[in-house]
């Protein structure tokens, strides 16, 4: 595929600010074994995109030792491959605060590349995207930019902000509003597209010469009567994590087995690699609807959890709708429910922890309770 991929790795942090304290928006735990920058460039490799970006921000540690060199993704080439953009807009050493600023620091890459397309996306959303497909719906419907959006319903995007919804008329985009007061389905916008790597030069050169500063305001709802933009509909699974409450239910609910399939069953997500041991379950121990990665201690009793790779579960615990992630060690009698543990976290003896279905009890990173 004749294209460059380019990643926001810390777009849209603020929004789950318990999980991104100390990492991006890209290098979020998910799923047991993954991290969500695993969805962006598993999309791009499996579409035959072989030269990525991934432009950074900050808390960017975690990120760069989860992707390294892309070797995982098969992205650690000669030509192309991956590559690691720096956080700077071009005034200067001052942090990106915007989508245009970042693709301004970005705009030296962007130029040094060849390819004729490019496919942007955040990494906020967990989806399977076949961008062969939606190129070639792009080149034959003569776009000059293809917005990647899937239906909702309203209600999906209240307690919510940084919301974008398209007007669509016969697959041409007539309309784009940021956080409207809607009723009923509406388009929503994925923060995937794609356009020809020349026309997003000009359009980052038109937008410093104008001093604009807003992706969607200035340059994609600015042009919607000049370009032809048009909209492609995602059908299937699509997830994006605006809270800390979605990040929880989003990823309890891929304890179902027909989203699970439908994410993972045809395509191929890739992570990096790591030589656990397999997990150890004790005696005594009793697994109910949970995913459990590798290199776990089990000795007590998981239902509907989520665990990740090196928890340790100790005699007597019970863990109940719970996201415990890598590292995590729980004593003896231990009693949690609905609670989401940040790594490395510690929880002594005879603890009981409590929190909802509507209000996880969140433990940061590193913490001993």
């Amino acid at each position: 595929m004749n294209a460059l991929g380019l990643v926001f790795s810390n777009i849209h942090d603020n929004n789950i600010p318990e999980l991104t304290q100390e990492r991006t928006m890209g290098s979020i735990p998910f799923c047991g074994r993954y991290r969500l920058v695993d969805f962006a460039l598993s999309n791009m490799v499996n579409s035959g995109i072989t030269k990525v970006g991934v432009i950074t921000k900050s808390n960017y540690q975690s990120l760069m030792d989860h992707i390294g060199s892309g070797k995982d993704w098969d992205l650690s080439r000669k030509q192309g491959g991956l590559h690691i953009l720096p956080p700077f807009g071009l005034k200067g050493n001052v942090l990106y605060t915007t989508r245009l600023e970042a693709l301004r620091g970005a705009k030296h890459f962007i130029e040094r590349s060849k390819e004729e397309y490019i496919v942007m996306t955040d990494c906020d959303i967990v989806c399977n995207l076949n961008y062969d497909e939606i190129l070639e719906n792009h080149i034959k419907n003569n776009a000059d930019i293809t917005l990647i959006y899937v239906k909702k319903d309203a209600e999906y995007l209240k307690n919510s902000t940084n919301n974008t919804v398209l007007e669509l008329a016969d697959n041409r985009v007539k309309g784009v509003y940021f956080d409207p007061n809607v009723n009923g389905e509406v388009n929503l916008y994925t923060n995937v597209c794609i356009m020809k790597r020349t026309l997003l030069q000009t359009l980052i050169t038109d937008a410093y010469s104008h001093n604009y500063n807003h992706f969607g305001q200035d340059v994609l709802a600015r042009n919607v009567n000049t370009l032809r933009i048009n909209g492609y509909l995602h059908n299937g699974y699509y997830m994006v994590l605006k809270t800390l409450l979605s990040y929880y239910q989003e990823s309890l609910n891929f304890l179902n087995k027909e989203i699970r399939d439908e994410v993972f069953r045809n395509v191929d997500v890739f992570t990096k690699v790591k030589d656990s041991a397999p997990t150890k379950y004790g005696a005594n121990a009793v697994i109910k609807n949970s995913l459990i990665a590798d290199g776990c201690t089990i000795e007590g009793t998981v239902e509907n959890s989520i665990i990740f790779r090196g928890v340790k579960i100790g005699r007597g615990t019970v863990v109940k709708n719970s996201i415990l992630m890598q590292g995590t060690v729980t004593g003896e009698n231990v009693n949690l429910n609905a609670i989401i543990t940040d790594k490395s976290v510690v929880i002594k003896d005879r603890r009981s922890l409590s929190g909802c279905e509507t209000h996880p009890f969140y433990i940061s990173k590193n913490n001993i309770i």
